[in-house]
C-alpha cells in the first residue's frame, strides 16, 4: 500500500521587530550647536539589513 505524500507550505518568515518588516527605519536629524531636531531621515534597518526578516541568531 502506498502512502500519500504530504506537501507542506513553507512558513512565512518572522518580521523584524525593529522595522516591523519594512526594512527601513526613521532617524531624527539634528543640526546646530544645541542639536535641534529639524526632521527625519529614513535608512535601512541595521538589525535585518533591509530584508525585513527577523534574524535567527
Amino acid at each position: 500500500m502506498a502512502t500519500a505524500s504530504k506537501t507542506t507550505v513553507p512558513a512565512e518568515p518572522a518580521k523584524c521587530p525593529t522595522c516591523k518588516g519594512s526594512g527601513e527605519v526613521s532617524r531624527t536629524v539634528r543640526v546646530g550647536r544645541r542639536q535641534r531636531a529639524v526632521g527625519q531621515q529614513t535608512g535601512i534597518c541595521l538589525s535585518c539589513l533591509g530584508s525585513g526578516e527577523a534574524s535567527t541568531d
